[in-house]
C-alpha cells in the first residue's frame, strides 16, 4: 500500500463545514466501529432466530472482522487511484447497502455472506476518515483531530452491546443492522459536499494482486483453522493441519514478495521506522485484549450469570462513559507530553482492569462487575489516541493513508483472531476445571447429600437434584475459566508496557523529538 493517499497542500477547513465534515467522517468511524462489536451481545439471540449454536454464531463476528482487516491494506491504492475523497464516500455508501443485506439476512450462512461483503467494503472507512481528518485540521490542532477520531473508536466499542442488547430483547435483531441505512447515507452525503473540492491526486498505479491473494489466502485460512480447530479436534484433522500448513507457507510468501515488489499492497518497509514497528505491535496485542475482553465478558454474563442483553450491554456502558470525558482532555495534553506516558496510563489502566475481574465471584453484585469497566474507561481514553500518535511519529504525510491502513490491518485482524482463540480457550479451560471439580467431588459425600436433600425438599426429583448440581458446578467451571482469561490478560497488558518505551519520544500527535 505504498505511494500518496495524502490530500493536498490546500488550506485546513474552518468554522461550521470543518464541524460538520468532521462529524460526518467520525460517523463513518463510528459506524464501522459499532459493527464490530454491536453482534457481541446479541449472538445467542440472532443464533437462535437462525438455527445455529452460539459457537457457530461466532462466524457472525470473525467474518466481519478478518474481512475488514483483509480490506484495509487497499486503502493506500484506491485512495490514489479513484482519490481519497471518492474512495472513503463510495465506501460509506457500499457499507450501509451492505447493512441492508445483514439486515434481511434469511440464514446464517446467508449472513456470514453478507457481513464478509460489509467487512470487505467498509476496509477504507477507518484508515480513510483518519486521513482525511488530519487533512482537514491545521497541523498544530494534529492532536485534536487524532482526538476526534480516537473518541469514535474507542465509544463505539461500547455502544455496541448497550445498543445491541437493546434491540434483541426488545426487537429483531436486523434493527441492529438497519440502524446503518439512515447513518450512513447522512455521512456519506456531508462529506462528499464537505471534501468534494479537495479531493486527493489520483495516479494509475499496477494493483498488487499477488500480494493481495497471498493476504487473503493466509488470512482466511488461519481464521478458519482458529474457528473450527476446537470442534475438529485441532491437529487430530487432515483439514486443520492442510490449512495451517498453508495459512504459514502463504504467510512467508506473503511477506517475502510484499517487501520485493515494486508497488506491494501492504508497504512492509514502514516497519523499518522504530515508532512505527513499536507502536502498531502494542496497538494491535493491547487492542486484541481488550476486544477478547469485551467479547467474552457479555457472553459470561449472559450465558452462565443470568443477565438479559440489555444488562449485559448495560455493565459495558460506564466505560465509554468515563472514556467519553476523559479523551478530549488526553488529546490537549498529547500535544506537550510525551504520547509513552500517555500509553503507559492506558495499559496500566487495562492491567488493573483485567485484575479486578480476576476478583470476581459467581454472586458478585452489579457494581463488582461494573467497577473495572470503570476503570477501563480511564484507559481507552489514552489508549487509541497515545498509540495512534506514537505509531505515525515521523511518517510523512504522503505515507500517513499507507501508515495507518497498516497499522489498521493489523489491530483488526489481531481483534479477529482474538476472538476466535479466546473463545477457544474459555471453552477449553472450562472442560479442564469441569474435570476436576467431578474428581474432587463425589455425590456420597456429606455437603453433596445436603445439597441434593434441600433441592429435594423444594421438590426437585432426585435425577432434577442432580443435574442442578451439575448445572452449578459447570457455572463454576466457566467462572474459573473467565478468571484465567483476565489473568491472562493482565500479565500481557502489563507485558505491553516495556514494548511501549523501547520507542523512542514523541510530543505534539506526531511530531517528535529524539
Amino acid at each position: 500500500m505504498s505511494g500518496s493517499g495524502a490530500a493536498p497542500d490546500v488550506a485546513p477547513l474552518r468554522g461550521a463545514r470543518l464541524a460538520l465534515t468532521s462529524i460526518a467522517l467520525a460517523l463513518g468511524t463510528f459506524m464501522q466501529v459499532l459493527d464490530t462489536t454491536i453482534a457481541n451481545v446479541s449472538l445467542p439471540t440472532i443464533a437462535g432466530n437462525l438455527g445455529a449454536t452460539t459457537d457457530q454464531g461466532t462466524w457472525i463476528i470473525t467474518s466481519f472482522a478478518v474481512a475488514n482487516g483483509v480490506a484495509v491494506p487497499l486503502t493506500g491504492w484506491l485512495m490514489q487511484r479513484y482519490g481519497a475523497v471518492r474512495t472513503f464516500v463510495a465506501a460509506l455508501f457500499l457499507f450501509t447497502l451492505a447493512s441492508f443485506l445483514c439486515a434481511i439476512a434469511w440464514s446464517l450462512p446467508v449472513l456470514v455472506l453478507f457481513r464478509v461483503f460489509q467487512g470487505a467494503v467498509s476496509g477504507p472507512m477507518i484508515p480513510g476518515s483518519q486521513a482525511l481528518l488530519i487533512s482537514i485540521f491545521p497541523r498544530e490542532k494534529r492532536a485534536t483531530a487524532l482526538g476526534i477520531w480516537s473518541i469514535t473508536t474507542l465509544v463505539a466499542p461500547i455502544t455496541g452491546p448497550i445498543l445491541g442488547g437493546y434491540i434483541s430483547d426488545n426487537y429483531h435483531w436486523s434493527w441492529i443492522f438497519l440502524l446503518n441505512v439512515p447513518v450512513g447515507l447522512l455521512a456519506g452525503v456531508l462529506c462528499w459536499r464537505g471534501l468534494a473540492g479537495r479531493e486527493t491526486p489520483m495516479r494509475r498505479l499496477p494493483i498488487d494482486a499477488v500480494g493481495l491473494g497471498l493476504l487473503v489466502i493466509w488470512v482466511g485460512a488461519l481464521q478458519f483453522v482458529l474457528d473450527t480447530g476446537k470442534n475438529a479436534d485441532w491437529f487430530a484433522s487432515t483439514q486443520i493441519v492442510v490449512l495451517a500448513a498453508i495459512a504459514a507457507v502463504a504467510c512467508i510468501a506473503w511477506i517475502i514478495w510484499e517487501l520485493t515488489d515494486a508497488h506491494p499492497a501492504v508497504d512492509l518497509s514502514l516497519f523499518r521506522d522504530r515508532n512505527f514497528a513499536l507502536g502498531t505491535l502494542a496497538f494491535s496485542l493491547g487492542f486484541a485484549i481488550f476486544f477478547a475482553n469485551l467479547l467474552i465478558l457479555p457472553l459470561w454474563l449472559q450465558t452462565r450469570l443470568g443477565y438479559t442483553a440489555t444488562w449485559a450491554g448495560l455493565v459495558v456502558a460506564p466505560s465509554g462513559v468515563v472514556a467519553i470525558l476523559l479523551t478530549p482532555i488526553a488529546a490537549r495534553f498529547m500535544s506537550r507530553i510525551d504520547a509513552r506516558w500517555f500509553a503507559s496510563l492506558a495499559l496500566v489502566a487495562f492491567t488493573v482492569s483485567y485484575f479486578q475481574r480476576a476478583a470476581l465471584t459467581a454472586d458478585a453484585s452489579s457494581w463488582a462487575f461494573v467497577a473495572p469497566m470503570l476503570v477501563q474507561g480511564i484507559g481507552m481514553s489514552c489508549f487509541f489516541v497515545s498509540l495512534v500518535a506514537l505509531s505515525l511519529d515521523r511518517i510523512e504525510p504522503a505515507r500517513i493513508p499507507s501508515a495507518s491502513g497498516i497499522s489498521n490491518f493489523m489491530r483488526i485482524t489481531a481483534g479477529g483472531f482474538a476472538a476466535s482463540i479466546t473463545t477457544t480457550l474459555w471453552d477449553s479451560r472450562e472442560a479442564l476445571h469441569q474435570s476436576r471439580l467431578v474428581e474432587a467431588s463425589s455425590l456420597h459425600e456429606p455437603a453433596m447429600q445436603q445439597a441434593l436433600q434441600v433441592l429435594q425438599r423444594l421438590g426437585l426429583t432426585d435425577l432434577q437434584g442432580y443435574a442442578a448440581m451439575l448445572h452449578t458446578l459447570v457455572d463454576q467451571a466457566y467462572l474459573m475459566a473467565s478468571i484465567d482469561l483476565f489473568w491472562i490478560s493482565a500479565w500481557l497488558s502489563l507485558a505491553m508496557i516495556g514494548v511501549v518505551w523501547l520507542a523512542r519520544r514523541a510530543v505534539g500527535g506526531g511530531a517528535s523529538t529524539r
